[in-house]
């Protein structure tokens, strides 16, 4: 690192001592978490939550075990002890903890929160970054399954897109203090053909300067100038077109995107957790709820995939340790008492009660058939077309 680098550095962490965000680590907590070595590639994973204190600790705890070195967690509004967590996981030097309660721009919570951490010295000190939610975990298919792993298969890469696999409910109502990664393994083809969600990705991107701001699903603010240096690759290893660089948000769907590495997507979760996202409401495009209609197009359980547990032992190990700290494991018992009570308080209330009646009514989703697929995707490539002569 150059002394600019080694200078900026010594500046965000004395400025964050000095707020009190990161005391120093006594012994114990010292040989639990060993320091990171000076010289090795930085790998930052950039998330934004509310009240997911539940679930903080697993996410956390597999993405160290695939390889991510820093963590820029945003918080906003919690009510279940996640600003707590996020503390303590600073004070033990695992994180770096923001708070985003606000006021927010246009785009609302999550793109506020992006906007602000674009800003962070971590940000600008990271060779690689990612910006993904809690309910995304990242699942490397090359070599030992890390990101190293996944680098040495793409050495040309600037960015290579994660194309989400969704994971459905398992067809549990109950929400249950277990690991997601364990409880949900019944998921989506691994070719779909429609939603086009289905194919939508997140990007890990080399922090070479091409790009000037973190977006949700990829970076954002393209240097026009340089984008013939921007090699962009997909999770099969395919090079990706031009349009990729600079606006794309979804992959080619009706057909494989996750031979080296995806994305997996619990993104509904058991019923009962979903009442409590609804109740939560979203990060992104806040004015639409989360209905039938969401979980419709995401609870697929077709397929069984449990390729994640490939990292099973550097997983458990970093989960023990995580739980080793008293503060901690009561932070997280806290969270698990708060869910299942928001859950029975939402419960009383009419709009959460039918949508749970409903949940409990719809089957899992079936898979479009291709032909059916291909005309609903030619219906809605003419109406694009009708609305862009208008």
């Amino acid at each position: 690192m150059d002394r600019r680098g080694r200078r900026a550095r010594r500046l965000r962490r004395d400025a964050c001592r000095g707020a009190g965000l990161f005391p120093p680590l006594v012994e114990s907590e010292s040989r639990l978490f060993p320091p990171r070595v000076a010289a090795q590639v930085r790998f930052l994973a950039v998330l934004t939550v509310r009240d997911e204190a539940a679930f903080l600790l697993e996410w956390l705890a597999h993405h160290r075990a695939v390889g991510f070195t820093d963590f820029l967690i945003l918080s906003n509004d919690c009510s279940d002890g996640t600003d707590a967590m996020l503390d303590r996981l600073a004070e033990m030097g695992l994180c770096t903890h923001l708070r985003n309660d606000g006021p927010y721009d246009k785009g609302g919570i999550q793109f506020t929160g992006l906007k602000r951490a674009s800003r962070h010295p971590l940000v600008q000190e990271a060779d690689w970054i990612m910006a993904f939610d809690i309910d995304e975990f990242v699942n490397i298919h090359a070599g030992d399954h890390t990101l190293p792993a996944l680098l040495a298969a793409l050495p040309e890469a600037t960015a290579i897109t994660l194309t989400w696999r969704l994971f459905g409910s398992n067809d549990q109502p109950r929400f249950e203090d277990a690991p997601v990664t364990r409880r949900f393994t019944r998921a989506a083809p691994a070719v779909m053909h429609w939603p086009w969600r289905a194919a939508m990705f997140k990007t890990l991107f080399k922090n070479n300067g091409l790009y000037g701001k973190l977006g949700v699903h990829r970076p954002r603010q393209p240097v026009k100038e340089r984008l013939d240096e921007a090699r962009w690759f997909d999770g099969e290893g395919r090079e990706l077109g031009a349009q990729f660089k600079t606006r794309r948000l979804f992959s080619n769907f009706g057909r494989s995107n996750t031979a080296l590495a995806q994305l997996n997507h619990y993104a509904v979760g058991d019923m009962e957790s979903f009442i409590v996202k609804a109740a939560r409401g979203r990060a992104v495009h806040a004015e639409h709820s989360l209905d039938v209609d969401y979980w419709v197009e995401r609870n697929y359980n077709t397929d069984e995939d449990s390729s994640i547990l490939a990292l099973d032992t550097p997983f458990r190990d970093e989960l023990a340790r995580l739980r080793a700290d008293s503060r901690l494991a009561e932070l997280h018992e806290a969270a698990v008492h708060w869910r299942k009570a928001r859950f029975a308080e939402l419960l009383l209330q009419e709009p959460y009660r039918a949508l749970y009646g409903r949940l409990l009514q719809t089957p899992p989703s079936r898979p479009v058939p291709q032909g059916v697929a291909r005309s609903l995707v030619a219906a809605g490539m003419q109406a694009r077309a009708t609305a862009q002569e208008l």
